[in-house]
């Protein structure tokens, strides 16, 4: 239920944010409002990154006076910061360029980009700056802008900006990591789990969280390879790879947190011999409920508050940042609780067994806050390529737990 729950608000966010390739309507009422509508947002890098505007109707625009304004992340962060500073003709002497709309195509080559810098375009006409607003009533002017970066020979033809390029290349391999796995290992999996035993449920579940990663990273796959063509991608298949993730780590808090806490509680009531049996009790199975309804929570507000699709949580919002928060709370909780069990532990096999398993739960938990912790040493268009670099832990967490 949670599961669809996700599926329902992620198929409810806007997803035109995602597309390099943008398109829609020149609204002056909102330029009024916003002292410029904002168009995109796109880091351009190298010496033939280009911007190509194409329009469809020109004589409507000329008679707005229509253009693109474009600044650089300094001049746009300063002009936001200090918003009540600057008159709206002086934010537009800010901008760095100005592109007239006064013809069906413009191709616009940007000065050479030493190092990727973001640059933000909004669309202004002659209605942008006055003291009040004028409806023009005019025809509709739509527009597509398509953003590109140069490739690897020098041509104008990537359309990943400097935050996602190479993104493609590591979910293909992720990919094909993954393929190569499930040749080796899936025939002994499936072996095991008709065996049943008394770690049946748990492999069952271990196996299905493991599948929704594969999903997720094959969904991405896709995503990008569409992008890598036409700058639109697939939203519904970014979605869909959003969605399995959460989907993988609710199933994955709920069993470590069951299963660990259900542990806990049980063996410090009476000795057991049986190690890790889920063995749940209504206080283990509430905790891991109510963490459960926590994460789901904190990822959905994520979703609403950060739109653009990145492949990964990336953890830059207030809901992101409570969602590292538990998950190092959760972690602290667990080694409690489980210092306490291998303390007292006389089987030196079982100490080991645990201590293993451990480390899996410790690891599961602070994979994604160290990894974002380490993001934040790089530059922020570097920090989307260090991100995603847990995905490889989690498969090798996975395996480590089977």
């Amino acid at each position: 239920m949670l599961a669809l729950l996700a599926a329902a608000v992620l198929a409810l966010l806007p997803l035109a944010g995602w597309a390099k390739t943008v398109h829609g309507s020149f609204d002056s009422a909102l330029a009024w409002h916003g002292r410029g509508q904002h168009i995109f947002t796109f880091l351009f890098h190298g010496e033939q990154a280009v911007l190509r505007v194409r329009i469809s109707n020109v004589a409507a625009a000329v008679g707005k006076d229509a253009a693109l304004y474009l600044y650089q992340d300094e001049e746009w962060m300063k002009m936001h910061g200090n918003m009540e500073e600057y008159s709206c003709l002086e934010r537009l002497a800010l901008a760095q360029i100005s592109i007239p709309l006064n013809q069906t195509e413009y191709n616009y080559t940007l000065p050479q980009i030493i190092s990727p810098v973001a640059w933000y375009a909004i669309y202004v006409d002659k209605y942008t700056c006055l003291m009040s607003y004028e409806d023009p009533k005019t025809d509709e002017i739509t527009f597509q802008v398509t953003l590109l970066n140069p490739d690897s020979a020098g041509n104008p033809f990537d359309h990943f900006g400097a935050d996602e390029s190479g993104l493609h290349e590591f979910f293909f391999l992720l990919v094909l990591v993954y393929f190569v796995a499930a040749c080796i290992y899936i025939q002994a999996l499936w072996q095991t789990i008709k065996k049943g035993g008394p770690m049946h449920t748990v492999l069952k579940v271990l196996s299905n969280a493991l599948l929704l990663q594969v999903v997720s990273a094959l969904a991405n796959y896709l995503h990008f390879s569409w992008y890598a063509k036409d700058g639109k991608g697939a939203p519904f298949i970014g979605s869909l790879a959003e969605l399995c993730d959460i989907a993988s780590e609710v199933q994955m808090l709920y069993l470590l947190l069951s299963l660990c806490m259900g542990w806990t509680l049980s063996r410090m009531r009476k000795s057991q011999g049986r190690p890790l049996q889920w063995d749940s009790t209504p206080t283990s199975t509430g905790i891991a409920v109510i963490a459960v309804i926590a994460q789901v929570v904190l990822l959905i507000w994520e979703q609403f508050e950060d739109t653009n699709h990145h492949s990964f949580h990336a953890h830059q919002t207030l809901a992101g940042i409570l969602l590292i928060a538990m998950k190092v709370c959760l972690a602290a909780s667990l080694a409690c609780g489980l210092y306490q069990i291998i303390t007292v532990e006389r089987s030196t096999m079982k100490r080991q067994f645990y201590i293993t398993f451990a480390k899996g739960c410790f690891l599961w938990f602070l994979c994604h806050p160290c990894f974002v912790a380490i993001s934040y040493l790089f530059k922020e268009y570097q920090r989307e390529k260090v991100s995603p670099v847990p995905y490889f832990f989690m498969q090798h967490l996975h395996k480590a737990l089977f």
